[in-house]
């Protein structure tokens, strides 16, 4: 693996404790996101809400391997791993873990998807922004920034898109699963569509950023027991099925044919299932056969090989399927620093995965594809 470019596709920036309490615009400092104590646990807290806690975000990196039993939902911020926000500690992760390219997403700013005001959020994800390219510049060839965007306002998103681009970022992100009033085959998203696909910019639906109001249970399931957190976190893959699905029949990929979407930690199995599904719904269902029409013999699947991109981790079934799926389509990321995250055995762990690969798929999957797409 070692004449391989690693790119790995899906890791995170984790927010300093002062970036809104020092960034957000006055209007909005005293409903900013800040960190509240809980008895031996650190949480995010923004606008009254109770987001996500350090455990998860970055202060328990590497114990998946070396105490499992220690894993909790409680932990404290100075035990966040360094490298989530200081960025020259990032790139000694990188080094000690064999990865040339860190493809960056946000943490906590994830789960401000879940915050109703607007306005907020707009300036919350602004501020993010800037500070994501300031972390990508201490090392620009190696540290790549995926920009987050609201997009509750559409042309308010596509100014922060354009303004993103300009800055460096080369992807953006956008809900996993929109409000229920205005999902993903709305033509309201048209001028999104175009602008990323006039930028050349990918956009990413990342696992956890349901956006309120979307109707689904992620958000109130999270703060519920232990066994509505494992059931939502096992199927996750849920919501970007439901969001793709809608984009595809749309005909969404049919008239911006260059877009590139992405399906970011949600693994890989469930894609031939799907892949089955929506053929099978267009050409056999009532459903698919009286509503939009493909031009020519386009069907469902040749529109997600050609425009969507899928990112993973472990998943050693979803690479046996990934003739399926299209070897194309594919990205790994090690999710650095999260809880879940491969550090630091990421080559390790990509080398196993990947075994039955022939070496220009590895080459491929290992960080050939996220090149390609982003442009690297």
């Amino acid at each position: 693996m070692a004449s391989y470019r690693i790119v790995s596709a899906d890791d995170h920036i984790v927010e300093p404790a002062d970036l809104w309490t020092t960034r957000l615009e006055s209007s909005f400092m005293d409903r900013a996101p800040h960190i509240v104590r809980e008895g031996s646990s650190d949480w995010w807290h923004c606008d009254g809400m109770r987001l996500i806690g350090m455990a998860i975000t970055g202060a328990q990196t590497g114990k998946r391997f070396e105490t499992p039993e220690d894993m909790s939902f409680d932990d404290l911020y100075e035990n966040l791993r360094p490298g989530g926000y200081i960025p020259e500690e990032h790139i000694r992760d990188m080094d000690a873990d064999g990865v040339d390219v860190s493809i960056l997403y946000p943490t906590v700013s994830l789960v401000l998807y879940r915050i109703e005001d607007s306005k907020l959020v707009d300036a919350m994800f602004r501020a993010y922004n800037d500070l994501l390219v300031e972390y990508c510049s201490a090392n620009p060839k190696r540290l790549k920034g995926i920009a987050i965007l609201n997009v509750d306002d559409v042309g308010v998103g596509v100014k922060e898109l354009e303004r993103c681009a300009k800055l460096g970022c080369v992807g953006a992100l956008i809900p996993v699963y929109p409000p229920a009033d205005m999902r993903y085959d709305s033509p309201a998203y048209d001028p999104l569509w175009a602008a990323a696909q006039d930028l050349e910019i990918p956009i990413s639906l990342h696992s956890a950023t349901n956006r309120v109001g979307s109707g689904e249970s992620f958000n109130e399931g999270f703060k519920s027991t232990e066994n509505a957190r494992r059931s939502i976190i096992c199927n996750m893959d849920h919501y970007v099925r439901v969001s793709l699905t809608r984009m595809i029949f749309a005909g969404i990929f049919e008239r911006f044919p260059k877009l590139q979407v992405g399906a970011v930690e949600h693994e890989l199995a469930w894609a031939p299932h799907f892949l089955e599904r929506i053929d099978y719904s267009y050409t056999q269902r009532a459903a698919g056969a009286t509503g939009y029409r493909f031009q020519g013999a386009m069907i469902p699947s040749d529109f997600f090989h050609r425009n969507v991109f899928l990112g993973f981790q472990e998943d050693r079934l979803g690479i046996r399927l990934r003739d399926i799926i299209g070897v194309d389509n594919l990205q790994w990321g090690s999710d650095y620093p999260h809880q879940e995250s491969t550090f630091p055995r990421s080559r390790e762990i990509l080398e196993e995965v990947l075994a039955d690969c022939t070496e220009e798929e590895k080459a491929k999957i290992a960080g050939g594809n996220a090149s390609r797409v982003y442009r690297l």
